[in-house]
């Protein structure tokens, strides 16, 4: 017998199946059933009996892989073996949780000191203490309670009634990374007022540095207000253009007014190379700074590190830095392995590597650049996205991407220290970016100069209809339209859609260069046809005749054969006509007895019939030449 769970995922996938097989477009009905399939279908991997280690781990890898063979294969991060000691860090982690108390204790309390030691010596960092965590961000929340309970000294007993009174207020660059404000406020429990974002600079020095002459009037200001300046966020290395902070300056700002400064970015990895730049190096002047070894080394699932100093350890614990629970200082243990495997040197090489891989390593490890045009300058933002997206497809291991940045807009980012060790990437990957990038300049800048003369010569053909989209980076869109208008809408646009199909495939049979597409996944307009980019040799009037030209012969041949169609269907109910106009008259002649079966059968043997015999003929030529004639 069935078992009925089975039984009822059947019905639900049948019926599933069904509803989207007849066309009904019950799409919603149609996800009920699949849902409740899926729901049954998972109960069934939580079975009462449960399964063996091997069913699981081939669940697991039908999970991570079975959209492979559809999708093409996907590139993993690569993993080297000091990747493998990380990830052996989390089953080791789960395996020494288990062991007796004192003794899980002293493992852990070694575990979390070598560690720390290692690294504020790695990144000059002296006197440090650290906070592991798994989101980067929450270090920093962290370091936000340290300051709010070193100011506010009833803070632990009170709470925020304390606020009130004097409001606090955290200071960012406005380079910071988006969002991280907003987060603050929302794990501290503050209003948004309590946020305050610094500009870079917009008349002297760097357009990516925080202007320090502003933030020193606006802390002033709050100050006069009422107000407890509490915290600065300053940057080595902002997200987007890598660019630092004068840290310097701030620290002294910092002191002068009592703020806690803390650091982030990407140039932190510097600190552990012989030459560092002297704005990097005084971040380990600074109160705390943010690390994320995994991407700067290439260890997956690694915490970030935050270090930091302070003297009282009774407020690091009120702010939740330290634990007694054994357990929580066992995240350190994936770095802990880690760093042993690599050792000094290992670490100095891969940081030096990846920063070696830009030309200016001294004064930031980041290149930005964008695409720029002075005779299509509009189409900036177009052209850095189609060639970070070229360039990351053909050149994936040097790891480029799309970034947006306030004052230039979109650009084009090479980072190696975030990408290299976890990629791989060496210098032969990025001449190879260099070359790439050198070729696709010259067809980008000719596509975009095209784009132009191509909508202007579309909308000089009445037949065609040009697609704006913003999204594709070639030369444009185009819609070939039925020309005739005697027909009702649903049959206009299924001429529409038949004729702008087979004309794609036309031109994409073309023996040309170009690059011929239904358009981008999410376009909005539908039936239409996509030119990709342009050499400079390109004819685009010649190009715009062709599709009109193929259009046109595609468009006569369809009326072509709706015409015989026609021709055919008129002809079939004539002769029908003709047929039942025929058995009227057998009836009327014959009478109707001898159309009974057994009455006709013996009066047809005692008196038969002398019938002659009519025929009916279809001529196809002749209707052809009738076509021909209603065509013409």
């Amino acid at each position: 017998m069935m078992d009925p769970t089975l039984a009822e995922m059947g019905n639900h996938l049948s019926d599933a199946m069904k509803i989207l097989e007849s066309g009904k477009f019950q799409r919603i009905l149609a996800i009920k059933h699949l849902k409740a399939f899926l729901i049954l279908f998972l109960f069934l991997y939580f079975s009462d009996s449960g399964q063996d280690v091997v069913s699981i781990l081939q669940l697991v890898q039908n999970l991570m892989h079975g959209d492979d063979d559809q999708q093409g294969h996907r590139r993993m991060q690569y993993v080297g073996e000091q990747g493998h000691m990380a990830l052996l860090g989390h089953s080791l982690a789960a395996y020494i949780s288990v062991l007796e108390r004192e003794r899980l204790r002293k493992l852990t309390t070694r575990i979390l000191s070598d560690t720390t030691l290692w690294l504020c010596r790695l990144f000059r960092y002296e006197n440090g203490s650290a906070y592991y965590h798994e989101d980067d961000r929450e270090g920093l929340v962290k370091m936000c309670r340290l300051a709010i309970n070193t100011h506010y000294e009833d803070y632990a007993t009170e709470g925020f009634t304390l606020l009130s009174s004097k409001h606090p207020v955290i200071y960012q660059s406005a380079a910071c990374r988006p969002g991280l404000g907003q987060h603050l406020c929302s794990q501290l429990g503050l209003p948004l007022s309590s946020l305050c974002i610094v500009p870079c600079n917009t008349m002297f020095g760097s357009l990516h540095q925080m202007d320090v002459a502003l933030l020193d009037k606006l802390i002033r200001d709050d100050r006069e207000s009422g107000k407890l300046p509490l915290l600065l966020i300053a940057n080595a290395g902002t997200p987007g253009a890598g660019h630092t902070d004068k840290l310097s300056r701030l620290k002294e700002l910092c002191v002068q007014y009592n703020m806690w400064l803390h650091v982030e970015g990407v140039n932190l990895a510097t600190l552990v190379l012989g030459q560092v730049s002297s704005t990097v190096t005084a971040a380990t002047k600074c109160d705390s700074i943010t690390l994320t070894p995994g991407p700067w080394l290439g260890l997956p699932a690694v915490p970030a590190v935050t270090l930091y100093r302070h003297e009282d350890p009774a407020l690091s614990l009120a702010a939740g830095l330290t634990s007694s629970q054994p357990v929580e200082k066992l995240r350190a243990l994936p770095l802990w392995l880690s760093l042993q495997y690599l050792g000094h040197d290992g670490i100095l090489q891969r940081i030096k590597h990846a920063s070696q891989l830009v030309e200016d390593e001294l004064n930031s490890p980041v290149v930005v650049f964008r695409f720029s045009q002075d005779s299509a300058r509009k189409f900036s933002f177009l052209g850095c996205m189609c060639l970070g997206e070229q360039l990351a497809q053909q050149v994936p291991l040097s790891g480029v991407d799309v970034v947006e940045l306030e004052d230039e807009g979109t650009c084009v980012r090479f980072s190696p220290l975030m990408t290299a060790a976890a990629l791989g990437t060496q210098e032969n990957d990025v001449a190879a970016l260099v070359e790439k990038l050198g070729e696709m300049i010259p067809v980008l800048s000719c596509t975009l100069r095209f784009r132009q003369d191509f909508k202007d010569e579309v909308l000089q053909q009445a037949s065609l209809s040009y697609i704006e989209d913003q999204s594709w980076p070639g030369l444009g869109g185009v819609r070939y339209e039925a020309r005739t208008t005697d027909l009702d809408e649903d049959k206009r646009q299924y001429r529409v859609e038949r004729i702008n199909s087979d004309l794609l495939k036309k031109l994409m049979e073309l023996d040309t260069d170009l690059y011929f597409s239904d358009g981008p996944e999410f376009c909005e307009e539908k039936n239409c046809i996509f030119i990709g980019m342009a050499t400079e040799d390109l004819d685009v009037a010649e190009l715009v005749e062709t599709i009109v030209s193929i259009g046109r012969d595609i468009e006569e041949s369809g009326k072509l054969f709706e015409n015989m169609t026609e021709v055919v269907r008129r002809g079939i109910q004539e002769a029908e006509q003709q047929l039942q106009k025929a058995n009227e008259e057998k009836l009327m002649e014959e009478g109707v007895l001898r159309q009974i079966p057994l009455v006709g059968s013996v009066l047809n043997w005692f008196s038969p019939v002398q019938a002659s015999v009519k025929g009916r003929t279809f001529n196809l030529a002749e209707g052809i030449d009738v076509l021909k004639f209603e065509m013409h």
